[in-house]
């Protein structure tokens, strides 16, 4: 040969594998245990599952070890338990005893014992809401919503269901109204009652006599007739006693003696839509405003419907690019809108006339805002009763806000009422001084739901 004997250089055939970089490092006798192919592969597929799973075994411990280093919520387990007769929807606790609604009536339980001292079931109606609260005196006022919309007000009074009267009940029914919402102010001077018609929700306020029904519940034989009839039914146990006593659990019921009802002091409607001034000068106008003193929901202007229209004209051609990314609305129906309403205690915002008495612990006015709105009205309760009710009262103080109202909360004090708006803005009301306190804005495109003092 011409030139010497050169070893070759490598190929990529002949390059060492990643498993095999090692291999000199190996037992030369163990030269040939080398596992063939496939199973070279499934070893590493075996070896890959294991790792994987060594590794979420230790991803979770470390996970288990920092829960163990957080405080722990305290569990609570049930220490009674009471049984009721069918399903239990809802339930309130007023005082020592605590209120069921059933799918077959109401029932009342003592705190103390879990057992049953009274149950009322006269017209076997399914309750779907229960507002209870306590008047002293082992006097109690219920609101009860049933599954057709109903709101009936019930007296319970040494452990006898009173019942007083339904709130909405008409006889036609064509012209019912269903309860949207119902809330008992704190004491238990008013009740308020939002409705829903066919059409339109308004919101009806009543005073609730309790004064009165002390002293006819203390005359009143009905409540000794229900307790005769309950204690005879928790001392019989046959089946036959059982039902002779439901029958006079009914009765006693239906034999209740009357007791005052309710006044209603307001029905609120919904704002009207503003629209365009029918007035020929401003003295027209003039003549609608009661003394000037106070701001009004806008009605009582001099724009003309012609101005409106060419306002929404002028809006219409300077956004037109916005409006129809955004899409217009298809319909112009008025939709239902639903109302928040507060009991509110004496305070600077609602001013009272002398001749009108005032406590400090009863509630002087409501506030209310429609779902929409600007504006929150506050009306005074304290007014002297009228013949008939006005169907469309004119607010007492009107607050008008930048942005639609969203929701609103008072505390439980009744001093500081906090207004969230559409535009993400809070403002925290002091009532007592009549100024904001604070006024806070949320980060963009954030739309607050409920607000809450805690």
């Amino acid at each position: 040969r011409k030139h010497p004997l050169e070893i070759p250089p490598p190929s990529e055939k002949d390059w060492l594998k990643d498993d095999e970089e090692d291999f000199f490092l190996q037992d030369p006798d163990r030269k040939r245990d080398a596992l063939p192919q496939p199973f070279r592969m499934i070893n590493k597929l075996v070896m890959l599952v294991f790792e994987n799973a060594v590794e979420i075994i230790e991803r979770r411990e470390m996970l288990r070890e920092a829960q163990k280093l957080k405080v722990q919520p305290t569990k609570c387990f049930p220490t009674a338990e009471f049984q009721v007769t069918g399903r239990a929807n809802c339930l309130a606790v007023s005082g020592k005893y605590i209120f069921v609604g059933l799918s077959v009536g109401l029932a009342a339980f003592k705190v103390s014992d879990c057992k049953e001292v009274c149950a009322w079931d006269a017209v076997k109606m399914e309750i779907c809401a229960i507002h209870a609260l306590d008047l002293g005196n082992e006097r109690h006022v219920l609101l009860a919503v049933d599954e057709m919309g109903l709101v009936w007000l019930f007296c319970f009074h040494k452990e006898s269901f009173l019942l007083v009267k339904v709130l909405n009940e008409v006889e036609d029914i064509s012209k019912r109204s269903t309860c949207v919402e119902v809330v008992l102010s704190p004491g238990g001077d008013y009740a308020g009652v939002l409705l829903q018609g066919n059409t339109k929700p308004w919101l009806e306020i009543y005073r609730l006599p309790k004064d009165s029904w002390l002293k006819e519940m203390e005359k009143s034989p009905g409540a000794a007739a229900g307790l005769a009839c309950r204690e005879r039914r928790s001392s019989c146990t046959s089946a036959a006693d059982i039902f002779l006593l439901q029958e006079s659990a009914v009765s006693a019921n239906k034999a209740d003696a009357k007791l005052s009802l309710p006044v209603l002091l307001l029905k609120v409607k919904p704002p009207k839509p503003i629209t365009g001034s029918s007035f020929k000068s401003p003295l027209d106008a003039l003549k609608k405003v009661d003394d000037g003193s106070m701001l009004g929901l806008g009605y009582n202007h001099l724009i003309k419907d012609s101005q409106w229209e060419q306002q929404e004209a002028i809006f219409r051609s300077t956004y037109r690019e916005y409006l129809q990314v955004e899409g217009e609305r298809e319909s112009k129906e008025e939709i239902p809108r639903h109302a928040t309403f507060h009991f509110l205690l004496p305070s600077r915002i609602l001013q009272v006339g002398p001749e009108m008495k005032v406590q400090p612990d009863v509630p002087a006015g409501i506030s209310v805002h429609w779902d929409g709105s600007h504006n929150l009205c506050l009306y005074l309760l304290n007014c002297p009763l009228k013949e008939k009710v006005d169907s469309d009262p004119k607010p007492d103080v009107v607050w008008p806000c930048a942005a639609p109202i969203a929701c609103s909360a008072v505390s439980s004090c009744s001093r500081y009422l906090a207004l969230a708006c559409e535009d993400a803005t809070i403002t925290i009301w002091d009532k007592h001084l009549g100024y904001p306190l604070s006024v806070t804005a949320i980060l963009e495109e954030r739309l607050i739901r409920s607000i809450h003092f805690l």
